[in-house]
């Protein structure tokens, strides 16, 4: 990419989520082996999703040659109401996690001249783990065209999940992952940081250290660390010290403390519980209230069946008021180890 071609360097920055959609974008799940025993369950939390968004943004829908677009807008039609906003493309896939396959958009200039741009990073299914992945390294770059807007390639390995913004130039993610020798073992911190600030408009960093058991990931920051407001987050932490998370989240949970944000100012905390362990065939999975997404009007919160889904739900309503907080029971979701933000990625105006 020539000096000066840079989506920074144009004037785009990548916006909170919290900012306004035009759409969100999923892949409809298809492939069993990612929910082994309990696929049938899975088509219907989707639904239950696109229900929750549809009335607030357009809800734009991969579906892989497996699904009939007949069967996944029958499967949507019975728990919602109004499909106006809700499209269903025929679109190859290997799997259904959109936050790490789809692009991360940007956006430049003032409403009246407002531009919006993607990020076509490479996926290679968090270090060659789950093959094959081609289908999904090209969903990005079919969004991109569908929609008819410039598409930034910026050749490194990169998953939406790994990075959290607040759209003012702070960025949080994790050591565990971004520096992991499965992504992008030629590069260093600073070159990674360098790569972020080229490509989203970003100035500060914030790194967190591990992420939750059971991640497959090797630490995406959203099962840990969301902003909410500006300087302001939500973090998980867990009250068992004899738990196997409750250290790295106090880590983490210590290093938020010690950051400020890109104007110098200290974050205001706001802590979340974690679930009780949810497991699956004697495996612990990524279990966390702090995989929600952020929709137009609802905040869509995964819950597991135990008494701190009221707590997480309690917390995350009194930091969006704005916001109607949606709880979705997420125990079979995350046997495919990933909640609603996995499964998500917003386009903004």
């Amino acid at each position: 990419m020539a000096a000066g071609s840079t989506p920074a360097a144009r004037g785009f920055r990548m916006p909170a989520e919290w900012e306004r959609h035009r759409a969100t974008w999923l892949s409809w799940p298809h492939n069993p082996e990612t929910w082994p025993g309990a696929m049938p369950a899975i088509p219907p939390i989707w639904a239950q999703l696109v229900a929750a968004l549809a009335p607030g943004e357009e809800v734009q829908v991969l579906v892989a040659p497996a699904v009939s677009l007949a069967q996944a807008r029958d499967r949507i039609a019975a728990v919602c109401s109004d499909l106006a906003s809700v499209h269903l493309h025929p679109v190859a896939t290997n799997d259904a996690w959109m936050r790490d396959t789809g692009p991360t958009f940007v956006v430049a200039g003032s409403d009246a001249t407002r531009e919006v741009a993607a990020i076509d990073w490479r996926y290679n299914a968090w270090g060659g783990k789950y093959p094959p992945w081609e289908a999904d390294d090209r969903v990005a770059r079919w969004i991109a065209e569908h929609r008819g807007i410039e598409c930034f390639s910026p050749g490194i390995v990169l998953e939406g999940g790994s990075i959290e913004v607040n759209g003012a130039g702070t960025l949080i993610t994790t050591e565990s992952c971004l520096l992991n020798p499965n992504r992008n073992p030629e590069l260093s911190r600073g070159e990674i940081e360098t790569v972020l600030r080229e490509q989203l408009g970003v100035e500060h960093f914030i790194w967190l250290g591990d992420g939750i058991v059971g991640d497959d990931t090797d630490g995406h920051v959203d099962d840990i660390t969301r902003f909410v407001a500006p300087a302001k987050v939500v973090t998980v932490l867990e009250d068992d010290a004899g738990d196997a998370n409750y250290w790295p989240l106090r880590d983490n949970l210590r290093r938020l403390e010690a950051a400020v944000d890109q104007d110098g100012t200290a974050l205001e905390i706001v802590s979340l519980p974690m679930p009780d362990p949810v497991y699956a065939e004697g495996e612990r999975l990524p279990a966390s209230y702090a995989n929600f997404y952020i929709g137009n009007e609802v905040v869509v919160v995964p819950t597991f069946r135990c008494a701190r889904d009221e707590v997480a739900l309690e917390t995350l309503q009194g930091v969006f008021p704005d916001r109607r907080v949606v709880g979705i029971d997420a125990v079979d979701l995350v046997r495919g180890l990933g909640a609603f933000h996995c499964i998500t990625q917003q386009e903004p105006v």
